[in-house]
């Protein structure tokens, strides 16, 4: 392909590969406690203590929030910690999940 004298060619778009676009790691997870029909408040408080080391007030109030409001967000940890925390609440009975922070 001849070249005419003067024109410059045509600009050709470099694709970058330095730049990678990673997820935000720094975000936790949620941790959240919902209710059931099952275990008794008193229950629930005594696996909050247990799990998470709350105090009895604290446990108390996020087991009346799981009560009156049917979910509850217990904890907002990395990844790996909200996994154990969830499974710990698995192993007492508790139906627990996890989702990205927002």
């Amino acid at each position: 392909m001849a070249q005419v004298a003067g024109a410059s060619p045509t600009p050709v778009r470099e694709e970058r590969t330095d730049t990678l676009t990673e997820p935000n790691t720094d975000r936790p997870w949620d941790v959240i406690v919902w209710d059931d029909p099952v275990n008794l408040m008193s229950y629930v408080v005594f696996v909050f203590r247990r799990v998470f080391s709350y105090s009895e007030d604290v446990a108390r109030k996020l087991m009346l929030e799981v009560h009156t409001q049917g979910k509850a967000l217990v904890a907002s940890e990395p990844r790996e910690q909200a996994e154990l925390y969830v499974q710990q609440l698995h192993g007492y009975g508790l139906h627990a999940t996890m989702q990205r922070s927002s």
